[in-house]
C-alpha cells in the first residue's frame, strides 16, 4: 500500500538566496542600471534614476549619522507614500538603523505606545495626511518640543525620543527639516558610511513592523536585511521581473506589501517604483498605469474592485499591464477573473503570508492555470518550508485541514523586547505558527480555509478584536465588550462590537464611535455597535463568537463573501 502524501512542502530553487545587505543591493543595482528610472512619485513630480536615488540615500544616511544616531538605534517613520519615505527606508538600512514603520492611520495612544515600545530615538514625520495632523498630535504628546533645540528633545511621555525630522518646507520648533539633514554631514560621517557598508551584516535587524496583538497591544515584528530583501527578490522572480518593468505601488509603504514587495523587489531588479498618490485613489491608479505604462500592479482585492468599478475605468488604456500581486485578504473569484480579463493582467498572482514571515510564504505562478489562481494561494515560495499540523503537532495527510507552520530565511527574528510572545509564535524547531487553518493538496497548492485566531481582515488590514476590546474597556459606561468580524462586500470584513453597559448607564452607537475617534486608527473603529444584556456562552463560560457572528449576519442580512 502506497503511503499517503503528507502536508509538507519546501521551495526548491535554482536561484540562491541573496547574501547582501539592503544597502549593498541598492549600490549593486545602481552600478548596473545607473540611468534606469528608480522612483516616480506622481504627486511630488519626482522622477529619479537609480544613480540619483542612491546619491540622495547616501546623503541622507550620512546626515542621520551626523545627528548622533548609531547602528542599532530605532528611527520611526510616520508618513503616507512619498519620496522621503523611500529615501528614509534605504538610508536607515545603509546607516545600520532599524526603521520602525508607523501606520499613517495611528492616533495618539497608538503613536505613544509604538515609539516607547521600541525606544525610538528619532522620528521622521509628515506634517499631516487627510484628517491626521501628525505634527499637532506629536506636539500634544511632547509639548516640550516648543522649547527644545532640534535633536535635544526631552519629553516626559516620550522619554527616548530625541530627534524629530519633519517633511515639508515650513519650520516647526524643536524639529529639523528633512531637506536640511544631508547638509549636517561632513567628511567624517561620509567616511563612516563607507566603513559601515563593509561591517554591517545581512542578519542584522533592520525593520520593525507592528502587528495587532491578541493581548490588546501591537507586537513589533523584527525583520532583518536577509528576511525582507530576499522576500522581495523572490516575489520578483515569481513575477518574472526585470529592469524593464515599471511597478505601480498604490499600497502603503508602511506595510510589507509596499516596502518589501514594492520597493525592495524593484531595487533588486532595477525596475521602476511608481507611486500614484499619497494613499490609494482608484482614479489616480488608472491614470498612472496609463501615463507611466506600468507593467506591474499591486493591491488588495478592495483596491482592484474600486479600480474596476470606477465610472471612468473603460476610458483608460491599461494594455501595458502584464502581472502583479493581489494579497492582503481573500480574493473574490469574480474579481480575479475581471482583473485578468479587463485589466490585461493575464499573469496576475495571488500571494499569502504574514508580516512575521517577511511577508510571502505562498504565491501562484504567472503561468498557473486560471482555476488554480482563483481557488488557491499557489505553491510554497523558494527556500521556504511549510507544513500543516494537527492539534498534537503531527503533520496531516494532503488535503486535510490543520494549522499552517512556516520555517526558513523569511521567519522574523522575533517580537521586539517580547520573549514570551516570540516563544509562543516560533517553536524550538524554528517553525512560525501562523494561526491560520489551511490545506495543501498533492500538487503542493495551498488553500487558506479559516483562522484559528479571531483576527479580522478589513480591506487588507489585520485587526485583532482583543485590541479593540481592550480600548473600549476604557469607556466609563462599558462593563463588557466583545468584538467580531462580519462579512462586508467592500472590505471583506467589518468590525462589530457587542457591548454590555454598566447598570443604570445608557449609550448609543455614535457615542462609542466618537470615543474611538482620534484615539485608534479609523479601520479599527467598529462599524456596527450592538448593546446587549449578555453574550452567548458555553456551559463553561466561554464566549461563542461564532454565534454572535451568525446573529449579526441574520440581523443585518449580510452575505458571506465567496472567496478564492
Amino acid at each position: 500500500m502506497t503511503p499517503q502524501a503528507m502536508s509538507y512542502v519546501s521551495g526548491a530553487s535554482a536561484n540562491p538566496l541573496l547574501g547582501l545587505t539592503i544597502g549593498a543591493q541598492l549600490d549593486r543595482t545602481a552600478a548596473r542600471f545607473p540611468d534606469n528610472e528608480a522612483l516616480v512619485v506622481r504627486q511630488q513630480d519626482v522622477r529619479w534614476s537609480y544613480g540619483a536615488l542612491t546619491e540622495k540615500v547616501d546623503a541622507f544616511a550620512a546626515g542621520l549619522l551626523a545627528l548622533g544616531l548609531e547602528p542599532g538605534d530605532r528611527i520611526g517613520i510616520w508618513s503616507p507614500n512619498n519620496s522621503e519615505w523611500t529615501v528614509t527606508q534605504f538610508a536607515a538600512a545603509k546607516a545600520g538603523l532599524i526603521l520602525v514603520n508607523i501606520n499613517p492611520a495611528y492616533r495618539l495612544a497608538e503613536l505613544e505606545y509604538a515609539l516607547n515600545k521600541v525606544e525610538c530615538r528619532a522620528l521622521v514625520t509628515a506634517e499631516a495626511f487627510k484628517s491626521s495632523r501628525y505634527i499637532e498630535m506629536l506636539r500634544r504628546l511632547a509639548p516640550e518640543l516648543d522649547g527644545a533645540r532640534p535633536g535635544a528633545l526631552k519629553a516626559e511621555k516620550l522619554p527616548h525620543l530625541e530627534t524629530v525630522v519633519r517633511l515639508g518646507t515650513e519650520t516647526t520648533a524643536g524639529m529639523y527639516n528633512f531637506a536640511d539633514v544631508p547638509a549636517l554631514a561632513g567628511t567624517t560621517e561620509r567616511g563612516r558610511l563607507r566603513t559601515l557598508a563593509d561591517t554591517l551584516q545581512f542578519d542584522d535587524p533592520i525593520n520593525i513592523q507592528f502587528t495587532s496583538g491578541t493581548t490588546g497591544f501591537p507586537k513589533g515584528a523584527t525583520l532583518s536585511h536577509h528576511n525582507i530583501l530576499n522576500n522581495g527578490y523572490f516575489n520578483g522572480v515569481t513575477l518574472g521581473l526585470s529592469e524593464r518593468d515599471r511597478v505601480c505601488i498604490p499600497v502603503p509603504l508602511y506595510h510589507c506589501f509596499g516596502m518589501v514587495m514594492g520597493n525592495l523587489m524593484s531595487a533588486a531588479f532595477g525596475a521602476t517604483m511608481v507611486y500614484p498618490s499619497e494613499a490609494f485613489d482608484p482614479l489616480e491608479v488608472l491614470r498612472t498605469v496609463e501615463a507611466e505604462r506600468c507593467s506591474v500592479l499591486y493591491g488588495v482585492p478592495t483596491m482592484f474592485i474600486a479600480e474596476l468599478d470606477h465610472p471612468e475605468f473603460a476610458g483608460f488604456d491599461l494594455s501595458s499591464l502584464r502581472t502583479g500581486t493581489m494579497a492582503g485578504s481573500p480574493c473574490p473569484i469574480e474579481v480575479m477573473r475581471r482583473v485578468i480579463g479587463e485589466m490585461h493582467m493575464e499573469e496576475v498572482t495571488i500571494a499569502y503570508g504574514m508580516t512575521e514571515t517577511s511577508p510571502v510564504s505562498f504565491q501562484s505562478a504567472t503561468d498557473d492555470p486560471i482555476e488554480r489562481r482563483v481557488s488557491t494561494v499557489g505553491r510554497v515560495h523558494p527556500h521556504v518550508e511549510v507544513k500543516v499540523v494537527d492539534q498534537a503537532g503531527g503533520i496531516v495527510p494532503c488535503g486535510e485541514t490543520g494549522e499552517l507552520l512556516t520555517r526558513g530565511y523569511s521567519v522574523m527574528r522575533g517580537y521586539w523586547n517580547d520573549e514570551e510572545k516570540t516563544e509562543e509564535a516560533i517553536d524550538r524547531a524554528g517553525w512560525m505558527h501562523t494561526g491560520d487553518q489551511a490545506t495543501i493538496d498533492a500538487d503542493g497548492y495551498c488553500n487558506i480555509v479559516g483562522r484559528i485566531k479571531d483576527m479580522v481582515i478589513r480591506g487588507g488590514e489585520n485587526v485583532y478584536p482583543r485590541e479593540i476590546e481592550e480600548f473600549l474597556y476604557r469607556h466609563p459606561k462599558v462593563q463588557d465588550v466583545q468584538v467580531i468580524g462580519v462579512p462586508d462586500e467592500k472590505y471583506g470584513e467589518e468590525l462589530c462590537a457587542w457591548i454590555k453597559l454598566r447598570d443604570g448607564e445608557a449609550a448609543n452607537a455614535d457615542e462609542i464611535k466618537a470615543f474611538c475617534k482620534d484615539q485608534i486608527a479609523h479601520f479599527k473603529v467598529p462599524r456596527y455597535v450592538r448593546f446587549v444584556d449578555e453574550f452567548p456562552m458555553t456551559v463553561t463560560g466561554k464566549i461563542q463568537k461564532f454565534k454572535m457572528r451568525e446573529t449579526m449576519i441574520a440581523e443585518l442580512e449580510l452575505a458571506e463573501q465567496k472567496t478564492a
